[in-house]
């Protein structure tokens, strides 16, 4: 990454945000979008809020000068921790990117919705822990945009056209994140 002459948009999280590098569904929404605007996507699968800050507290973006950093982790934490912790995860993850890259904005996302029906347990803690992260937004530096009802059917369920397994967007999935 540190060959690249500049980056000035960073994409972090997990399986979702690395999905944008054409392992998943992104890629060729990437490219269209994204290669233009000297971007690079850090997103690593199964990565979780302490996954996040330990990279970034590592040096992942050190001598980077982003402008924007588009920030979307959290889901991994959902099966062991509480809506609370993973909010405070974000924070710390907020936290540490403001400390690294003070001059970026940060476009924090709410979490996106997954399971198949409103129902599934794993979408009211996502909203709790969206409610608590939305926060976080200052109207400056910190720009808060959830946009998970955009994948949502009119019923609330999700459909496998756009998360084939109900978490992980497809190439149409990607193309309403973009």
């Amino acid at each position: 990454s540190r060959k690249m002459e500049k980056i000035d948009l960073i994409f972090d999280g997990d399986s979702i945000t690395a999905g944008w590098k054409g392992g998943g569904g992104g890629g060729g929404v990437w490219g269209h979008h994204y290669v233009k605007l000297n971007a690079f996507d850090f997103g690593n699968s199964g990565d979780t809020t302490n996954g996040v800050l330990w990279q970034v507290q590592n040096g992942q973006v050190d001598g980077l000068h982003p402008k924007l950093i588009v920030l979307l982790i959290g889901t991994n934490n959902l099966g062991h921790c509480t809506a609370e912790q993973i909010a405070e995860g974000i924070k710390a993850v907020v936290m540490e990117y403001q400390k690294h890259c003070p001059d970026a904005s940060i476009l924090l996302q709410g979490i996106f919705p997954r399971g198949e029906k409103p129902t599934d347990p794993a979408r009211a803690k996502i909203k709790s822990i969206n409610q608590i992260i939305s926060r976080y937004a200052d109207g400056k530096k910190v720009i808060y945009l959830d946009f998970g009802d955009k994948f949502l059917q009119p019923d609330g369920t999700l459909s496998k056209d756009i998360m084939p397994d109900f978490l992980h967007p497809s190439a149409k999935g990607y193309q309403t994140w973009a």
